[in-house]
């Protein structure tokens, strides 16, 4: 199989991306990630939604599945075969707050341990990383930034939401008042 990054928002598909997808016969994706790429999939092309990822594994080898952001970031990389990178919210992220990617360490929580994210995102800070944490929606922010007041680090903290979208949000505070996701 090929898993395709289609970006984080609307017209960032790379090139690579288009290519493949246009290109492609069978289509996996989410909803999301198959609206961001229905302009480029080739009439005739068999699409479906991604009820269970865990059958992904055993789908054919010309298969091409969609993956938000960049695969390998907090996506369907793992999945193996072809990758076709795409333009990821870290990458986004970075630029709209002008952060250095060098100084960047990635946590996933989502869909993963909030707990061991927290831990991991505590210690990384400690080693004087930019923390970059992909959360989903469960992810409590006014639980981590009080586990960054109780460790003594002096940071601040920016929340970014639906980055690459219309409704992009970026909002900047601090462990002691920290942002507030709208989504």
């Amino acid at each position: 199989m090929k898993v395709v990054g289609v970006g984080c928002g609307p017209g960032m598909l790379t090139q690579a991306a288009i290519t493949a997808i246009a290109g492609a016969t069978l289509v996996y994706g989410s909803r999301r990630a198959i609206d961001l790429a229905s302009a480029h999939i080739a009439k005739g092309a068999e699409v479906h939604e991604i009820r269970d990822y865990g059958s992904l594994r055993s789908l054919p080898d010309h298969a091409v599945v969609l993956s938000t952001g960049d695969p390998m970031l907090a996506g369907l990389g793992y999945l193996g075969g072809e990758v076709v990178p795409g333009i990821s919210s870290l990458q986004v992220a970075a630029a709209r707050i002008h952060i250095p990617i060098r100084r960047i360490s990635v946590v996933t929580a989502h869909g993963r341990d909030h707990e061991a994210a927290m831990k991991e995102t505590v210690g990384e800070l400690s080693r004087g990383k930019v923390v970059f944490l992909v959360a989903d929606p469960d992810f409590d922010v006014r639980e981590m930034a009080a586990r960054l007041i109780d460790a003594g680090d002096a940071i601040g903290i920016v929340l970014a939401e639906n980055l690459g979208y219309p409704e992009e949000r970026i909002v900047r505070g601090s462990p002691a008042d920290p942002p507030v996701p709208e989504s």
